[in-house]
């Protein structure tokens, strides 16, 4: 059986909890990281990471955090091939949590429950900036 080829790529840290990844913690130590099989063009077996991208965590309607916790949210389905539009809305839509955002959450599950068919991407992408990008920020380059 051929030994696995292990990469040297750097690889994020982060601290495993006893419940799993815990993602709002940080390390510079070397930790373990989860690793899956992946089959060569040479029949060996690589290993490679599950995923090198970090979950963004929640976000909370804080307009001043909403652009990097949506570039982390882009990063992350990208990492984890979230490629169809349904799951894809509903992966940010359940990183969404607390006032403003558990009532858009709510009012577009309910949307969601009534329609049929796959959702529109671009649109939703255009609605949820609309309503949580920082609008000062974006005043203040102009």
């Amino acid at each position: 059986m051929a030994q696995p080829i292990i990469s040297s790529y750097p690889l994020p840290m982060f601290m495993l909890s006893p419940g799993g990844i815990d993602h709002n913690k940080r390390s510079d130590k070397a930790m373990s990281v989860a690793l899956v099989p992946v089959t060569t063009n040479t029949n060996k077996q690589a290993v490679m990471p599950k995923n090198i991208v970090l979950d963004p965590g929640w976000f909370d309607g804080n307009r001043t955090k909403f652009e990097d916790w949506w570039r982390g949210m882009r990063l992350f389905l990208k990492s984890n091939r979230v490629m169809e539009t349904d799951n894809r809305i509903t992966v940010i839509l359940a990183c969404l949590r607390g006032g403003v955002v558990g009532i858009y959450v709510q009012k577009k599950l309910d949307e969601l429950d009534k329609e049929l068919g796959t959702q529109d991407w671009e649109e939703f992408v255009k609605e949820i900036k609309t309503m949580f990008s920082n609008k000062t920020k974006a005043a203040d380059a102009e």
